[in-house]
This record gives C-alpha cells, sequence and structure tokens, in this order.
C-alpha cells in the first residue's frame, strides 16, 4: 500500500504552509498575548479556500478528500494552535452538521458563505449542565407556527462571538433524552441572541470561546437541520 500523499495534497500542502509563513506565524505570539481572535486571518483563510476543504465546490468548497483537510489543520496548528482550533471548530464541528444533514437549501443559504469565509460559525451544544454528555443540556426548541422558540444557554463556544452563523443544538422532546435533540441553522444576529465577550484564558489564548444566551429566540421551521 502507498501511503505517499497525492499530487493534490502535496500541492494543499505547500499552499497552506506558504500562506502560514507569510500570514499566521508572524503575528502568533502576538496575538497569543493578547488574546486576540486571529478574525483578518480566517477572513484570508476562507477566500483562499482553506475553510471549506473538505466541502464540494458547488458549495464553495474546495471539494478535496478528509486527508487534505487534516493537512491544513496540521500546518496551521504548526504556525498557531488558536487559528488551528478556530478553523477546526467552524469546519469540523459548526459546518459539517449542516453539509451532512441539511437540504439543498440549506447547503446554498448556511454551508456556502462559510466555505467562502464570508461567515464564520460557531457549534452551539456545550452547556453549563451539559458538555460531552449531552443528556444534561436544558436548551429547549418548541414549535410555535412556522417557527421554533428556543430558550437556554450555551458556554464555551468557540467562534462564536465572530459569527455569523451558529449550529444550535435544543431540545425538541425531552421525552426522547438524547434523541429528542435537533440541530438548528441560526443566523447569530437573530433577536433574543447575546454572545458574551471572549474569555480570557490560560493557554490558547487567541481562540475565542463565549457564552451564548437565548431569550425567545424565534427560528423558521425550515432552518431545522435533518
Amino acid at each position: 500500500m502507498d501511503f505517499k500523499l497525492t499530487e493534490e495534497q502535496l500541492m494543499i500542502r505547500s499552499s497552506i504552509r506558504e500562506f502560514c509563513e507569510k500570514y499566521i506565524e508572524p503575528i502568533a505570539e502576538e496575538i497569543d498575548r493578547e488574546g486576540r481572535y486571529p478574525l483578518d486571518n480566517m477572513k484570508k483563510l476562507g477566500e483562499k479556500g482553506f475553510l471549506g476543504v473538505p466541502y464540494g465546490k458547488e458549495y464553495g468548497g474546495a471539494g478535496a478528500d478528509l486527508l487534505s483537510y487534516m493537512i491544513v489543520i496540521e500546518e496551521v496548528s504548526r504556525a498557531c494552535a488558536s487559528t488551528g482550533i478556530s478553523i477546526e471548530c467552524h469546519t469540523s464541528l459548526a459546518s459539517f452538521p449542516i453539509f451532512a444533514y441539511g437540504t439543498e437549501e440549506q447547503k446554498q443559504k448556511f454551508l456556502r458563505p462559510l466555505c467562502t469565509g464570508e461567515k464564520l460559525a460557531g457549534f452551539a451544544l456545550t452547556e453549563p449542565t451539559a458538555g460531552t454528555d449531552v443528556g444534561g443540556a436544558l436548551t429547549t426548541a418548541v414549535l410555535d407556527g412556522d417557527d421554533y422558540v428556543i430558550n437556554g444557554s450555551k458556554i464555551f463556544i468557540s467562534n462564536a462571538y465572530y459569527s455569523g452563523i451558529l449550529t444550535v443544538f435544543a431540545l425538541t422532546d425531552p421525552s426522547k433524552g438524547n434523541k429528542g435533540i435537533s440541530a438548528f441553522a441560526v443566523p447569530s444576529d437573530t433577536p433574543g441572541i447575546t454572545i458574551s465577550e471572549p474569555m480570557d484564558k490560560l493557554g490558547i489564548r487567541a481562540s475565542a470561546q463565549s457564552e451564548i444566551f437565548f431569550k425567545d429566540v424565534r427560528v423558521p421551521k425550515a432552518n431545522l437541520l435533518g
């Protein structure tokens, strides 16, 4: 079995390494010390196609394989861990449910701007009472006419403060436990959403984790994923 990288993978590695040397490495120490999110570089990464590497070109992505995406994460994280984790949370966590379970209309509306860097995304799952144990989640989404009304809170949500789209998980049927949790694509500027300023942390200080509060947030049924 040949474990050598393909020509495309080598090209992607060369391209992202050059990008890192030009834009990411020179400011990595500074933004970590200041706790400053690399917003400009995240936008540039999107413009260059690095935020949508594993997603199809029809959605603004690169249409490459997962190994190519891992190469991008490896190279960026080598230059700046904060930027690496910011990409991972955007692409692996927040964007993937839209790609995997969204309708074609949802993918064009929500996934495309995430792949191009027009918007950034947060994966709103963790709560004060629920981390990896999602069964402890208390955020609810109650159907009211053509909308779901979301109430609750999230914590430690990466990219949230700078996001344009949130992938939000909420209980739609508490009687079903974990299977009663649904996901929604929610614009971050939807009325009723409050996002705290990023937390001051000990490490990976240039990544941005925030609390999110939902107060009677109305989300169209059309935004339900899956």
